[in-house]
């Protein structure tokens, strides 16, 4: 059957818009693109241990069978789940199958009716649909800006409030200032949450996050913990109290009804975080790399295109999808993978470059992608 008329011209609009997504080849460029900010996703050795701990430990088996409340919570979960609680100094951890997965399931089941959330405006598409489907009231406040975060506690000081934000932003890369953020939460008693899926193995001496690298784990109600982007594999964890796991055990609905993740998927998360713990040489690179980056772009003029960031996400704005997407093009006829970000996944007038920045590029590949740029742009 064909599609139906009305979805055929929404996808007519997109075209016209030049901003129809497709899904792109396999490309064997030079990487400023993907998630993999410290190269596990490509580690033999993270592979290889895997693969010997599950044979070791007699999980010769390809699925999960079932939910993890069914037959599905094989031995895998508790063990990485309790080295992840150690790991992130917290009192649990839940493993769910997606970041996507963690946020829709938290932010669906744990406000209630009547409560209020409080949600950044730039808050990820996950954390946006969760709260869609939850019974409490919600509200944005501007990017970053916890003057109008205040405000909007204040018309709400009656209600159970939670505060979500993230601690580096897929898109821009900068990150809001935490500590302010949680004293201002605790003046009102509100309840904090914080998306942590691009400071995972980023942050902190092994990686461990922003919010644990400044202190602030134990004065924070959630994080979430997403593992396909630093850690290169896939899954997610949400961080918190026992009493917090038990309830999204009982309530959380992608949790629940859906087949557990792979002893095989567990056990390379399992044995990413133990690789992150003895890999501070990598993570210190990757730090070395965003120093450099934001060095270059300042020496080439390029400083004004970019907002500011010190993560490894630095996006420079390049308006429209057209003019995006055409340097995008240049640079990968030159051998470089980078990716351009266009509207509606950004507002119209903020279509930019995405440049991730990772341990394993070279100083000479900075230098040639950032020469491409001014070349490509003035």
């Amino acid at each position: 059957m064909k599609l139906p008329e009305n979805l055929i011209q929404k996808l007519v609009s997109r075209k016209e818009n030049n901003a129809l997504r497709q899904l792109p080849d396999t490309s064997a460029s030079i990487d400023f693109t993907s998630n993999d900010y410290i190269g596990f996703s490509n580690s033999a050795s993270i592979f290889n241990e895997t693969h010997q701990y599950l044979i070791d430990n007699n999980c010769i088996q390809n699925g999960a069978t079932g939910s993890r409340l069914i037959s599905g919570n094989h031995i895998l979960y508790k063990t990485t789940e309790t080295f992840i609680t150690q790991f992130h100094e917290s009192e649990s951890a839940l493993i769910f199958n997606s970041g996507y997965d963690a946020n829709v399931g938290f932010f669906s089941a744990v406000p209630q009716r009547n409560d209020v959330i409080l949600y950044d405006e730039l808050s990820h598409a996950s954390i946006r649909d969760g709260i869609l489907m939850s019974n409490a009231k919600s509200y944005k406040f501007n990017h970053n800006d916890f003057e109008d975060l205040e405000q909007h506690i204040l018309k709400h000081q009656n209600a159970i409030i939670y505060i979500v934000t993230e601690s580096v932003f897929s898109m821009d890369g900068d990150c809001p200032n935490l500590e302010e953020l949680v004293v201002l939460s605790e003046k009102y008693n509100c309840y904090l949450v914080i998306d942590e899926a691009h400071a995972l193995g980023v942050f902190g001496e092994k990686g461990e996050g922003l919010v644990q690298f400044l202190g602030l784990h134990n004065r924070v109600f959630a994080r979430v913990m997403t593992f396909g982007k630093g850690l290169g594999c896939h899954g997610a964890v949400v961080l918190g109290s026992e009493e917090l796991k038990e309830y999204l055990v009982n309530f959380a609905r992608s949790f629940i009804y859906t087949t557990g993740l792979s002893p095989h998927s567990v056990g390379t998360i399992f044995i990413a975080y133990q690789q992150l713990e003895i890999e501070k040489e990598t993570i210190e690179k990757l730090r070395q790399n965003i120093v450099y980056f934001n060095q270059q772009k300042k020496l080439l003029g390029l400083q004004p295109l970019f907002v500011r960031s010190k993560s490894a996400i630095q996006s420079a704005i390049i308006p429209g999808n057209e003019n995006a997407k055409a340097v995008a093009k240049k640079m990968l006829d030159k051998g470089f993978d980078v990716k351009a970000i266009l509207s509606p996944t950004v507002p119209e007038g903020q279509e930019r470059l995405r440049f991730c920045i990772h341990s394993y590029n070279s100083e000479e590949d900075i230098n040639k992608i950032l020469e491409l740029l001014r070349n490509y742009v003035f």
